[in-house]
């Protein structure tokens, strides 16, 4: 797949950062959110990515996952632990949730008779959508489930998108498989306005899952309360991160000692 690289748009006194091998952009949710609002169906095409403790673990496992959080006009910290981290080494990470921008979205950026785009991994979640906020024109698609390993899949999903432009476009099949999608589209011709790559949030947003209360929310902890709401999918995918995110720690650590940051 065919990839391209532009010029990340952020204020020149929040450089990005590069942290545990990964870019962020050092913005806060409110400078964020007024960046998206000047997006219109006919502005040139962006991508945001959303990197958690995961994504983190697996591209630096992976190498060429990399280039997909390279070219997003926005990398997000969207882990606590993270920005917890970066903090004590003196690095601003502040926390941005896709989540909480996809809700923020919803509620405050788009408008009646916006064009949104969808890519979904079941029809439920367009239908409540639609029904939720009937005053937005979706246009949905939900690709076969088997998507990281289907080209043409990839391919069809991209073609779908770029062929009616949408002001917004949210890519919640999985990751690396939303991130894959997003950059991709960056070499379509046809690409127009702007890409979120938001995981499970509009699950979240239409009911078909359940967030942490806000306490815990604004706490950290999260994760924790999505652990104990599914154990069996999230807690070996937990587990394989503590050691390779505590390796990274550790080199963080030593970058920090040495003056290299």
């Amino acid at each position: 797949m065919t990839l391209v690289s532009y010029n990340i748009t952020v204020p020149a006194s929040r450089e990005r950062s590069d942290f545990f091998n990964t870019p962020f952009d050092p913005l806060s949710f409110e400078e964020v959110v007024e960046k998206i609002q000047t997006f219109d169906e006919t502005s040139p095409y962006r991508y945001i990515v959303t990197p958690n403790v995961d994504h983190v673990v697996r591209l630096n496992r992976d190498e060429s996952l990399r280039e997909y959080y390279r070219t997003a006009w926005l990398s997000l910290c969207d882990s606590a632990p993270i920005s917890t981290f970066a903090l004590l080494l003196w690095v601003d990470l502040p926390i941005v949730t896709g989540s909480d921008l996809t809700e923020a979205m919803f509620r405050s950026v788009i408008r009646e008779g916006d064009n949104v785009t969808l890519i979904v991994a079941h029809d439920e979640v367009a239908e409540r959508a639609r029904l939720a906020f009937p005053h937005v024109n979706f246009r949905s698609m939900v690709p076969p489930q088997n998507l990281s390993g289907n080209p043409d899949a990839m391919k069809a999903c991209i073609d779908f998108i770029a062929a009616e432009p949408s002001r917004f476009i949210f890519i919640a099949v999985g990751s690396p498989q939303s991130e894959r999608i997003a950059c991709g589209l960056a070499a379509h011709p046809e690409a127009r306005g702007l890409a979120l790559c938001c995981g499970a949030s509009i699950e979240f947003l239409v009911g078909i899952q359940k967030r942490a209360p806000h306490i815990l929310r604004g706490s950290g902890f999260e994760w924790l309360y999505r652990l104990a709401s599914n154990p069996r999918r999230l807690f070996g995918r937990y587990a394989s991160t503590v050691l390779p995110l505590a390796g990274l720690m550790g080199s963080e650590v030593i970058k920090t000692i040495r003056g290299r940051r």
